[in-house]
């Protein structure tokens, strides 16, 4: 029989793969319906679906672990002591890949007391007998050994199963210098630390190489022993037991009594009404497909099909284009109405091309200084002709740097696929591409993708773009598509236009304010430095870890990975621990203060642009409350308490050519939300009745009249107010108001024997998104939440404080959306020259032009007041004032 003819056994290490996948894809990406985490056994499949396709092995199987426990344990009760304890997202991922794998008709196989190495081993072992081609896919770098002239190992790189190392004898010499079966014998010299191996001290990897190339293998090598020199002789003579007991552990055990041999392994037929079972469950939508695809082939002829059947879909030639070519290719590409793929190429924040693409054609046009007649483009690019992109604010606000108004923005698949996800990676277009497709167009990297612009054409993936979104359309519920297409997408030339704006900014204040902070820190470090003897780093955790816990002898703090922590709330627990309070604990939290403020400033200074003004950038996607995050710089986590921070707010001012700043924001929306919510007329009644909510409460939980009611009692009353909406617990009241437990305890009973309707709605939220497996907001914004049926309690409870507040934190991250949607569309209606500067969580800033106060404060008030319909008013609080600060209210 020639090579050509030999049938091809691969045998596959399960629980090895399976690892290797679950570290390289975002657990929160993959989740199903009932909250099981999928990215193991997504990343295994999408694996051997192209090990199918290129190594085509006529016999197949997969080996599993039953435990961690075989007779290595046994002899050795440390062999892999040191791995840390299954991630609980992991749980559950091998019993649905087994399922998996046999509605696809491949074996799957484990034996008690071995591991899944020594069942390949002895696989490979009997197929190189009876005349298999072998392949042995494992990430245990002890397969080396297995490795001979008819016995290949793939062997996974360090970006996870992707791509897969291809060792033969030669690539197996080329790396480690040495013949296949001297592996093991390194191995015992250098140690596995993976498997709590403990290799002889001094001895490494090339070290090991060159005895093993002088005296021969292991045995050898300790004959020898007396003859090396030097400290490494003298370990390796003293350590000898341990490299013969690595040795004993890390050989494979080739004659496993197994149930079925090589030839028993022939892949079977895939049953396809289980496949799409299986999958369903897994909602593995893309994967399904690639699946069914070789079934089909499979059914009708060789593997050969079969490769040729799965193969990603075709990308379309690239057609580059200017001028009467461009202007045809659009009148043609637009014809039917259908939307079309947009990606907008960019250089240094400036426009340099257009990626185009129809279903099954794409264009590319370049962008320059001396640009041809693009009449025909920009007309398309402004008009409502449907338009999916990737990241679209980008798009808007590189074209509006040109001129040009982008509309017909239909899709977004960055924004679509957080919608799903909102608590999941923000994904590059080539991570959703691998996501979402199934395919790979750029290398996955462990823990991220690389930039999606290294290799393909804008025109190209703006074709990629137009399946994504074909994807994540069919996934979106109806309410997740309405706040889709009528929050989400219009919100987007809204924030690009803000971004563009900027906000002015008085340099020279800040500079000021800088000085003094800077004085003022080096004031506090030397009265720090005073109390104790002598100058440490301040910011230095371990520094302070061996001043506060060894020489000062102060009570420990909780534990971290370096020793104890030295953060704010550790420190100000700390104080509170102590008999009487210390002097320098006080001070250098000051000096945190001080030092935090100063890098902000700094911060500041170094964004403020040509035109005076700072341009932040609002992060549309990536938060899972849906709330709009701020970045480079972040505007949103400037104190507003503090007068140090309010000096900061009075740094930005009213740009040239503006009379005034406005500000407006909602008064204790959340709590509003809740009284909606719950139905609690107790809460609605004291919104409805204008009374201070706090107050109103206050006097019903203690029985008082509301004018008895002590500031000692509100702040008492608003904590816990805003803490039930957050999960927060007796013990965490307790430790934010510092009272006893025992009296926060009953301060939560007393607050729902008040308002029942408060308990109520709390407890159905939770136990309704344990159902659904999500929460929802009032304009349908989802929240999916899988671990609320986690086994595990830490992930549970977590998922179970999450989703208390989830409705009522998303609600209002829609209602300040709404808001913005109306206040612009009225600016713009009404030919206004004032514009929105600045969003930070529930307020809104404008700059106000000549004689246009009145009207924009009526439109303010108006579009913030009824941006919503609740059972209680909205209430909006309006200031005007020459910067940030004195617009206060």
């Amino acid at each position: 029989m020639s090579d050509t003819e030999k049938p091809t056994l691969m045998v596959i290490d399960g629980h090895s793969l399976a690892f290797r996948a679950f570290y390289a894809l975002p657990v929160d990406s993959f989740v199903n319906r009932e909250g099981q985490h999928t990215n193991a056994i997504h990343g295994f499949i999408a694996m051997l679906i192209n090990l199918l396709q290129n190594e085509k092995p006529t016999h197949l199987v997969v080996a599993f672990d039953i435990s961690r426990y075989s007779f290595r344990t046994r002899e050795y009760p440390e062999y892999k002591g040191t791995r840390a304890e299954t991630p609980p997202e992991f749980i559950g991922q091998v019993p649905l890949l087994e399922e998996a794998l046999k509605a696809m008709g491949i074996a799957t196989i484990s034996k008690e007391d071995f591991e899944a190495d020594d069942i390949l081993a002895t696989l490979s072992t009997q197929g190189a007998d009876q005349g298999f081609h072998v392949y042995v896919v494992s990430g245990d770098r002890d397969s080396i050994q297995l490795v001979n002239d008819t016995v290949t190992l793939l062997y996974p790189n360090a970006r996870g199963v992707s791509e897969l190392k291809r060792y033969d004898p030669p690539a197996v010499l080329e790396r480690y210098g040495i013949r296949p079966e001297q592996y093991p014998d390194i191995a015992a010299l250098v140690g596995e630390t993976s498997d709590n191996l403990v290799g002889v001290d001094k001895v490494g990897e090339k070290t090991a190489v060159k005895w093993v190339l002088e005296y021969g293998g292991l045995d050898e090598i300790l004959a020898h022993a007396d003859e090396i020199k030097g400290v490494v002789g003298e370990k390796l003579r003293e350590q000898k037991d341990r490299a013969i007991r690595n040795r004993k552990l890390n050989r494979l055990v080739t004659n496993v009594d197994l149930p079925v041999g090589p030839k028993d392994l022939e892949r079977r037929p895939i049953d396809t009404a289980a496949v799409r079972e299986v999958f369903d469950k897994l909602q593995f939508r893309t994967l399904l497909d690639r699946v069914l695809k070789i079934a089909a082939a499979e059914s009708g002829g060789s593997l050969e099909q079969t490769a040729a059947t799965t193969a990603s879909a075709a990308e379309p030639p690239v057609k580059k284009l200017v001028d009467e070519e461009l202007a045809k290719w659009i009148a043609a590409a637009t014809k039917s109405g259908a939307p079309l793929g947009l990606i907008v190429e960019t250089a240094d924040g400036a426009l340099a091309g257009l990626g185009i693409a129809t279903a099954d054609d794409t264009a590319y046009v370049p962008w320059g200084a001396h640009r041809p007649d693009y009449a025909a483009l920009e007309a398309w690019l402004v008009s409502d002709a449907p338009k999916h992109l990737f990241d679209s604010k980008r798009a808007v606000k590189a074209l509006a740097r040109e001129g040009i108004t982008l509309g017909g923005i239909a899709f977004d698949t960055s924004i679509a696929a957080w919608l799903l996800k909102p608590g999941g990676k923000v994904e590059s277009l080539a991570g959703q591409i691998y996501t979402h497709l199934g395919e790979t167009v750029i290398e996955v990297d462990q823990n991220q993708l690389v930039p999606e612009n290294e290799g393909l054409s804008p025109a190209t993936e703006a074709w990629y773009v137009l399946r994504v979104a074909d994807e994540l359309a069919g996934r979106l519920s109806d309410g997740s598509k309405k706040v889709l297409d009528e929050i989400e997408l219009p919100l987007v030339p809204v924030l690009a236009r803000i971004e563009l704006d900027g906000v002015a900014v008085d340099a020279g204040e800040l500079e000021k304010l800088n000085k003094r902070l800077t004085e003022r820190a080096a004031g506090i470090a030397s009265n720090a430095f005073e109390i104790i003897g002598r100058e440490v780093n301040l910011g230095s955790p371990k520094q302070l870890q061996q001043l506060l816990f060894d020489e000062l002898g102060m009570p420990k703090t909780r534990a971290t990975k370096t020793g104890y922590s030295t953060d704010a709330a550790a420190l100000a627990d700390l104080q509170d621990l102590l008999p009487e309070p210390h002097p320098f604990l006080d001070l250098l939290l000051q000096h945190r203060d001080a030092t935090k403020l100063k890098q902000m400033i700094e911060t500041l200074e170094r964004e403020i642009g040509d035109d005076g003004r700072i341009h932040t950038t609002y992060g549309q996607v990536g938060t899972s409350t849906g709330r709009i995050s701020s970045n480079d710089p972040n505007l949103q986590n400037i104190p507003v308490k503090t007068a140090e921070g309010r000096e900061i707010r009075a740094a930005f001012q009213t740009g040239k050519g503006f009379e005034t700043l406005l500000t407006a924001d909602y008064s204790q929306i959340e709590m509003r939300i809740m009284a909606h919510l719950s139905g609690d007329a107790g809460l609605i009644e004291a919104f409805n009745a204008g009374e201070d909510l706090h107050r109103f409460v206050g006097a019903r939980i203690f029985g008082v009249e509301p004018s008895e009611v002590t500031p000692v009692m509100r702040t008492k009353v608003k904590a816990m107010s805003y803490g039930l909406a957050y999960g927060l617990s007796a013990f965490g009241l307790s430790k934010q108001l510092r009272i006893d437990v025992a009296e926060a305890k009953q301060l939560m009973v007393d607050y729902f024997t008040r308002f029942g309707a408060v308990r109520d709605y709390l407890r159905n939220v939770v136990a309704q998104a344990k159902v659904d497996g999500y929460t929802e907001t009032i304009f349908g914004r989802r929240r999916p939440f899988g671990d609320l049926n986690s086994n595990n309690r830490v992930l549970r409870e977590n998922a179970e404080r999450q989703a208390l507040n989830a409705p009522i934190q998303g609600s209002a991250a829609d209602i300040i959306k709404i808001a913005m949607l109306g206040v612009a569309s009225d600016i713009r209606e009404q030919d206004l020259k004032s514009r929105m500067l600045l969003q930070v969580h529930d307020e809104l800033v404008f700059e106000v032009a000549p004689g246009e106060l009145d009207v924009l404060t009526a439109i303010v008030r108006d579009r913030m007041g009824h941006a919503a319909d609740l059972s209680v008013p909205l209430d909006v609080q309006v200031g005007t004032g020459p910067n940030w600060d004195a617009a206060a209210h």
